[in-house]
């Protein structure tokens, strides 16, 4: 047999051993739109919720950021470009500067102790205690309560001359308190309202990521010894980190929004004679619809908006630092491990 022979039988093997080619398989109409629905419905599900974001949330962010760049007519529903002078014009003022120190005083003053009180209950009410329900319903009462009820109860309280705490300092013979008068006490009786409507809130959403933590855990740690202050450091507060970061971002922005509770201090509504508890959404308000500078009201809202973003993530920042979760605590081993297989 010739090599020409030899390289014949040999193809004619390879294609007796080739696999036979694969059917192309046709899909029906009704196949292809079973798998065109099993992709697309997921978007058109959640389509509803961006759509209504567009048009009430982005549009007038967008519109707003428009505006602040025009000395705004209202009655036309035009205005000319000044470029950053609404700014400018913002930053220059004593005003602004007084509403934001007091925008900061009041949100410490509220955010702080409403955060750990919040934990506080929500720990006390993850406990094996009677009449559970009872109690969580009692925390959120305050939260239904109407902003304005709620002014018109602690202007009663914190009022100068006749109110019930200046009463009581006056019964154990201390001076009565200028409630209305100095900035540092109106800004704490004005987070004394932040805290008494927003503190249930929270305390519930805290309860509800203490009770998803497996009981297991607490089992363990209490046989090996480990106290209620223990558990709660170790094994609750690194559990509650995406609750604790979603609390403290809201708290910030509600806090830096500040508006109801100060508008109802007093009768008037514009932050105090000296403006002791003006904050920038009560300068805001004024602005827009006091002086009916739309262009200036929206270059102020925007610079709120930056001032809220960058706390926001200052806190973010600062919260995952200071809460571990179990998977930071679990890194650190294998960190070490590391380094000793290196030295070896």
């Amino acid at each position: 047999m010739t090599a020409i022979d030899d390289r014949a039988a040999t193809q004619r093997g390879s294609s007796d051993d080739a696999p036979p080619p694969r059917r192309v398989r046709v899909l029906s109409f009704s196949q292809k739109l079973s798998r065109w629905d099993l992709k697309i419905s997921p978007y058109l599900y959640i389509s509803p919720f961006f759509i209504m974001f567009a048009i009430v949330g982005l549009f007038p962010i967008v519109y707003t950021a428009v505006i602040s760049f025009m000395d705004w007519d209202l009655v036309r529903n035009s205005g000319t470009f000044v470029g950053f002078d609404q700014y400018i014009w913002i930053l220059t003022q004593p005003h602004f500067w007084t509403a934001l120190r007091n925008t900061f005083s009041i949100f410490v003053l509220s955010s702080v102790p409403q955060i750990i009180l919040a934990l506080f209950i929500a720990a006390m009410l993850d406990r094996n205690i009677r009449a559970k329900t009872f109690w969580r319903m009692s925390v959120i009462l305050p939260f239904v309560v109407a902003p304005v009820a709620v002014g018109l109860i602690f202007t009663a309280i914190f009022a100068d001359n006749f109110g019930i705490v200046n009463g009581a300092l006056e019964a154990i013979g201390l001076q009565p308190i200028g409630w209305h008068k100095e900035p540092f006490w109106s800004h704490v009786a004005i987070a004394t309202m932040v805290n008494y409507r927003w503190t249930g809130y929270n305390a519930l959403i805290l309860l509800a990521a203490m009770q998803a933590v497996n009981r297991e855990y607490y089992e363990a740690a209490t046989v090996d010894g480990a106290g209620a202050f223990r558990q709660f450091w170790s094994i609750t507060l690194p559990s509650l980190k995406p609750t604790l970061i979603f609390v403290i971002i809201t708290s910030t922005i509600g806090g830096l929004q500040i508006f109801d509770e100060p508008r109802v201090y007093d009768q008037f509504g514009r932050g105090g004679a000296a403006q002791q508890w003006l904050t920038v959404t009560l300068y805001l308000y004024d602005i827009g619809w006091g002086q009916w500078n739309f262009g200036r009201a929206a270059a102020m809202a925007w610079i709120l908006f930056i001032i809220i973003l960058v706390i926001g993530l200052i806190n973010l920042f600062i919260t995952r630092s200071l809460v571990r979760d179990e998977g930071f605590r679990a890194e650190k081993p294998s960190r070490r491990i590391r380094r000793k297989e290196r030295t070896r």
